[in-house]
């Protein structure tokens, strides 16, 4: 969670844990690249499909700024969630290595748009690889460098 108001920090927590079936008290610290607003960061383990149900459950709320990421297994593709206030939601798929997957469908979808002219091709590849979200998440993440990290295990 990069950034939360703290009259909403409980329903995050509360939210999470509705998805990860254990109760959940994260660690929120103030989150100097928006003052008034609170961080906080934890890894949980899950059957795959629970890093869009833990996306879904937090989407709603169009305050908080939040990434969720899920590592790739031997049954699932890895993924990752990115929501900001102005953005709204980005989901990727990335492989083993980290790097985001991008469907063929969608980079045709791209560059059919790019010969109508109805959007520039590089920007829609930026896009496509969430870049705008990046770009407006790194000065979230580069305040939370040194935050402590928490661990949430849920049995499966």
């Amino acid at each position: 969670m990069h950034s939360a108001p703290r009259a909403l920090c409980p329903h995050v927590e509360w939210a999470v844990a509705g998805v990860l079936g254990t109760r959940v008290s994260l660690d929120w610290i103030r989150q100097p690249a928006a003052p008034g607003t609170w961080r906080s960061e934890f890894s949980w383990q899950g059957r795959a499909g629970t890093a869009s149900a833990l996306a879904s459950a937090l989407r709603n709320w169009h305050l908080l700024r939040f990434e969720v990421t899920a590592e790739p297994s031997a049954t699932a593709e890895g993924e990752r969630y990115s929501c900001t206030p102005d953005l709204g939601i980005f989901h990727a798929v990335t492989g083993i290595h980290g790097d985001i997957l991008i469907p063929e469908d969608r980079l045709r979808a791209a560059l059919l748009r790019s010969q109508r002219e109805e959007a520039d091709l590089a920007a829609e590849i930026a896009r496509l690889l969430g870049k705008p979200w990046d770009d407006e998440l790194e000065p979230f993440r580069y305040a939370g460098e040194g935050a402590p990290v928490r661990w949430l295990h849920q049995v499966v």
